[in-house]
């Protein structure tokens, strides 16, 4: 009879034997994970999914029509129409909706001679001329002008067999200019040698802008007095100048005051 403990056969060389279940299970060591992969490759399609979304959308936008613009609130300004060059084109036909109303003819701005008057002339004088019949010193007074005066247009005639009228329309660079002429040469009118007063306020001027003056008669002997009067004013960077001379009778504030409404009006 065999002992109960009997020596289980010998196990063939290389078999492993079977866990025992009753015996303690030795802990699983689990697999280590590889992080950042998957992260990666979400970031990619995103990326990619943005890339094509937008060339769809260019591509979708590309065929289609363009939306319109809301219409500006005036659609019907009158402009005129551009004119094609030719002998007759001047600078105003080219350049019509940039054109300035200081730009019009300055000769066309003079008041007209009456009915009757004598020896009447009316046009551009040059700044030289200028300067050779207003100033004492030629010279100096064209430097003066000619930094500042665009252009001068005069116009004058006899009314009558005594009274002579000459009127200047000065342009400036700019109404700064124009200022500074206009106050120079009316501070200049309260010298002896002039009117020799601070003159009288011109109806429709503002103070400042411009006023009128009565000359004293000027005396020679052997002649009858010469009397004057004068206006000067500004508007804009224009500087309006009217003289009003008598060889043989009177004038009178009325007169020039008369003289200088027409021309303001007229430019």
């Amino acid at each position: 009879m065999e002992h109960e403990h009997t020596i289980p056969e010998q196990r063939k060389e290389g078999e492993l034997a079977a866990p025992d279940p009753a015996a303690d299970p030795a802990p699983a060591i689990a697999p280590r994970r590889r992080r950042g992969r998957t992260t990666l490759l979400i970031a990619g399609a995103a990326v990619l999914g943005v890339v094509a979304g937008t060339i769809t959308g260019y591509a979708v936008q590309y065929h289609r029509a363009p939306t319109p613009l809301q219409p500006l609130a005036q659609q019907n300004v009158a402009v005129q129409p551009p004119v094609a060059p030719n002998d007759a084109t001047t600078r105003r036909s080219v350049n019509a909706n940039r054109w300035d109303k200081a730009e019009e003819d300055l000769a066309k701005k003079l008041l007209e001679a009456p009915g009757g008057a004598k020896d009447g002339y009316s046009g551009y004088q040059s700044l030289d001329m200028f300067a050779a019949d207003y100033y004492e010193s030629p010279d100096r007074g064209f430097d003066s002008i000619a930094k500042n005066v665009r252009r001068i247009a005069t116009a004058g005639w006899q009314q009558g067999e005594n009274d002579f009228i000459e009127i200047r329309l000065l342009q400036f660079q700019d109404q700064h200019a124009a200022q500074k002429y206009q106050e120079g040469q009316s501070a200049y009118q309260e010298e002896e040698k002039r009117a020799g007063n601070d003159g009288f306020a011109l109806p429709g001027v503002p103070d400042g802008y411009g006023r009128g003056w009565l000359y004293k008669p000027k005396t020679k002997a052997g002649y009858l007095p010469l009397r004057q009067a004068r206006a000067i004013f500004r508007r804009g960077d224009i500087v309006m100048d009217v003289e009003l001379t008598n060889n043989r009778g009177d004038v009178s504030q009325g007169e020039i005051t008369d003289l200088a409404k027409r021309q303001m009006e007229r430019l």
